[in-house]
Order: structure tokens, then sequence, then C-alpha cells
């Protein structure tokens, strides 16, 4: 049986309610080759999830597959009304093959929502999007956000190849200027995205640059933003143990006033101001 998410709420992180609760696996079903969508029917406040925040999976045990350590992964989507919790991932790894093995009718215990999401400020008119592979998963939620505050959404989408472009649905659901940029055909380079970044701006239809999913599109961002002077926020992927602040094993350095400082991506993002973050 489901359980109620609010029966096993046992702390607050950031002033916002956290349980570690069961849920039901509603759909698991293949994207393509590499990606997975599952749907999990869930309580609240899983599905209060904001934009940007993260949950922290108990990955299954299988024959092969043993997790020891929880996996966390950005929120694709979050509904209370219809009480499902969706994510999009890539099968990678030792926590994600387990991952895969979930069946319709399985039970799944996540522990969240977690973090910090993103933020959009009312005086925006425009921003833009930019991502590649499960970064755009994160980034979907947040341009459907600024579409139900009248803000204009451009979405860069980059892939190794068409059929990998992930989200480029939920991106056109909501009207955005979807611009798909591939290795295939050259269009993902790092100077033509630039140049896509640069005409945008000139346009006056970058009011602040949001980006996850590639640390190279992420580099990219962070410089055009310094240069321009346009506002950007950027969800880190980290590698973490506990998912709340206690362990200390995802800090990493941020450029803040001029010094560098440690942070903790779970607790303090996984959303940071872009001109602050660093690269590995």
């Amino acid at each position: 049986m489901l359980q109620s998410c609010e029966t096993r709420s046992a702390w607050t992180a950031n002033d916002a309610p956290v349980a570690d609760a069961e849920t039901i696996v509603s759909s698991h079903t293949a994207v393509n080759d590499e990606y997975r969508h599952l749907v999990l029917r869930a309580g609240r406040p899983a599905t209060l999830a904001a934009p940007g925040q993260f949950f922290h999976l108990l990955c299954p045990a299988s024959s092969e597959d043993k997790p020891y350590l929880r996996r966390p992964m950005s929120t694709y989507k979050a509904d209370p009304e219809a009480g499902t919790l969706e994510f999009l991932y890539k099968v990678a790894g030792l926590g994600t093959r387990a991952l895969a093995t979930l069946k319709p009718g399985d039970p799944f215990r996540v522990l969240g929502p977690l973090g910090v999401g993103f933020t959009l400020d009312d005086g925006w008119r425009h921003i833009v999007v930019l991502g590649r592979g499960v970064g755009l998963a994160t980034l979907a939620p947040l341009a459907e956000a600024a579409a139900r505050k009248g803000i204009g959404v451009t979405a860069i989408l980059s892939a190794r190849r068409p059929d990998l472009i992930m989200s480029a649905d939920r991106f056109g659901a909501i009207g955005a200027d979807v611009r798909p940029v591939l290795d295939t055909d050259g269009s993902s380079a790092p100077e033509n995205v630039r140049e896509i970044l640069a005409g945008l701006a000139r346009e006056g239809r970058a009011d602040a640059i949001f980006t996850c999913g590639s640390n190279r599109l992420f580099r990219l961002a962070k410089d055009f933003a310094r240069e321009t002077g346009i506002a950007g926020q950027v969800a880190l992927e980290q590698q973490m143990a506990c998912g709340i602040g206690m362990c200390f094993c995802c800090v990493r350095k941020f450029e803040v006033d001029g010094e560098l400082v440690d942070k903790r991506v779970c607790w303090d993002g996984p959303v940071f101001d872009l001109k602050e973050a660093t690269s590995w």
C-alpha cells in the first residue's frame, strides 16, 4: 500500500518539508536505447518538489548489482494533483542499472524533495535554457514554471544525435523556441552555441541563462554571462552520500566575492549562481 508522505516526514531541509517515502512504480519505459522514464505514484511532500530540486533514490538490489548508497536524481516532473513523481535518467552505472529493473507495481523508496531549486525573477521577460542529456530533464520543469509566469523560453537542446535529444516535446508544449544542436552535424560546437547566445542577447531575449548536464556548456554559459553581465544559474551534478548536508561528501569550490569558498552541493544547491560555480 502507498504510504502517505506526510506521516513519514522526519526533518526539514532549508525550511521545506522532506520525507523518506514509499512510492509505487506506475510506469517505467525506455525512451531510447540509453534513457528511461520512471513514473511513480506518490504523495506529498514529494509531489510538491520545485524545479531544480532532487531526490535520493534507494535503488533496488539485483542479482548482479547491489548499490550501497542512494543515488541523487533531479525531478523531471512533480504533479500534486495527479499524485505522480517522474524521473528521466540514463542507464550508466551500478545504481541506474539496478534502477532499470523496477517494474510497474513495485514499491520504491525516495527521500526528498531535497536541495535548493531554481529561482525566477519577476522582471525577466525571456530566459535561455541550455542543456544536454538528462540535464534537459532538470531544465524542463523550470521552463514550464517560467511559462506559467509569462516568461518566454528559448531551449537550446544539445545531443550527440537527433534521437538522443531529451524533453523536446515538453519545451515545445509551452511554446518555447526550441533549438536542437547536434554533434553529428557540428552545430553543438561551442562557437556555434555561443553565437546563438549572442544573437539572443542582441535581440533582448536572454535576461538569464540556465544550464545543466554538460561541463562544456556550463563553462561556455559562465564565460558568456560574465562577459555580458547576464544573470544565470546552473544545476550541478555531483556524487553524494547522505544527500542532506551531513557527510560533506559533495563539497565543491565556489568563487564568491573574489574568494574561493566551500559549499555542499546537496544542501546549498544543487542550483547555484552561474558566475560563482566552478567546474572540475
